[in-house]
C-alpha cells in the first residue's frame, strides 16, 4: 500500500530541487533497478508481485498495478520503481579531472540539452569502456528520470560530473588533446588520434560554445557519403557520439 505522502515524494523527485533537497533519484525497470543494486542499496521500492529482485531488499513495498501507474514516470510502467541516493555530492576538482584526461579517454558535454541524447550518451560511453563525463553547468541532468531511463542501468557505471567546461578547456589545451566535432574539423577518419584526452560533443542546435571552441587542439568532422552529394544538414548528438566512440576504439581497443 502506497500512502499519499510517499506518492508526493516520489512525484516531486521529477524536479532537480526536490533531488537535490531529498539526495534521491527514481529509476525504473528491472534491468535499470537491478544494475543499480548492484552497486548501491535502494532506499525504497516499489514493486509488483511478480518483481524478482536480484538481491536482498529490505525495504520493498509490493503494489497494485494501479499504484506502480501513478509512481511511474513512464506511460507504460515496467514492473518496479527504485528511490536511490544520490552519488556522494563532494566535487571532483578540475586539477583531478585534469590527471584522469591525461590517462584515459573522457568524455565532455557542452550544452547537451536532451534527456534522452545525455542517457544515450551515457549508454554509449558504457559500452565503448568511458568511464567518465564531465558535463557542461548547463547541460542536462544526468539522474533525471528520462535520462535514467534512456541510460538503461549504464548510469551504475559511469560516472558524471558538472564543472566549468570552458575553464577545464582552458586548463588542459595545450597539455593533453582536446577533441572537439566541428562542421568545418578535419575527416575523422583521416586524422591521427591519442588514446586519451577530452572529446567534446556539443549543443543540439547550436554545436560547441565559442569558449569551448576556442581551445580544441584536434577538430574533428564526420564526413558523409559520397562528398559531393547534398545530405542532412548535421547528425544528432548521441547519434555523431557513438561514431566518435567507435573510432576511438577501433584504433585504440
Amino acid at each position: 500500500m502506497v500512502s499519499k505522502n510517499q506518492l508526493k515524494e516520489v512525484r516531486q523527485l521529477a524536479q532537480k530541487k526536490h533531488r537535490v533537497a531529498q539526495g534521491l533519484f527514481v529509476a525504473e525497470g528491472p534491468k535499470v533497478v537491478g544494475d543499480l543494486m548492484a552497486v548501491m542499496p535502494p532506499r525504497q521500492v516499489f514493486a509488483l508481485a511478480e518483481w524478482q529482485s536480484p538481491t536482498p531488499c529490505p525495504h520493498l513495498t509490493t503494489v497494485s498495478p494501479d499504484e506502480l501507474q501513478r509512481l511511474s514516470f513512464l506511460q507504460h510502467p515496467q514492473q518496479v520503481v527504485g528511490i536511490f541516493p544520490l552519488p556522494d555530492p563532494a566535487p571532483v576538482t578540475q586539477e583531478q579531472i585534469g590527471d584522469i584526461v591525461r590517462r584515459e579517454l573522457v568524455m565532455a558535454l557542452d550544452g547537451v540539452q536532451d534527456p534522452g541524447n545525455l542517457g544515450t550518451i551515457i549508454r554509449l560511453c558504457d559500452w565503448f569502456g568511458i568511464t567518465w563525463i564531465v558535463c557542461s553547468r548547463d547541460t542536462a541532468d544526468a539522474y533525471n528520470p528520462k535520462v535514467v531511463q534512456a541510460t538503461m542501468g549504464s548510469i551504475a557505471r559511469v560516472k558524471v560530473v558538472y564543472t566549468d567546461l570552458p575553464a577545464l578547456c582552458r586548463q588542459l589545451s595545450g597539455k593533453c588533446p582536446v577533441y572537439g566535432t566541428l562542421l568545418d574539423g578535419d575527416n575523422l577518419y583521416h586524422t591521427p588520434l591519442e588514446g586519451h584526452g577530452l572529446v567534446v560533443m556539443g549543443n543540439e542546435g547550436n554545436g560547441l560554445s565559442d569558449a569551448v571552441r576556442h581551445c580544441v587542439t584536434h577538430r574533428l568532422r564526420i564526413p558523409s557519403y559520397p562528398p559531393d552529394r547534398p545530405t542532412a544538414e548535421s547528425l544528432n548528438v548521441a547519434m555523431a557520439t557513438g561514431i566518435i566512440c567507435a573510432e576511438f576504439r577501433r584504433r585504440f581497443p
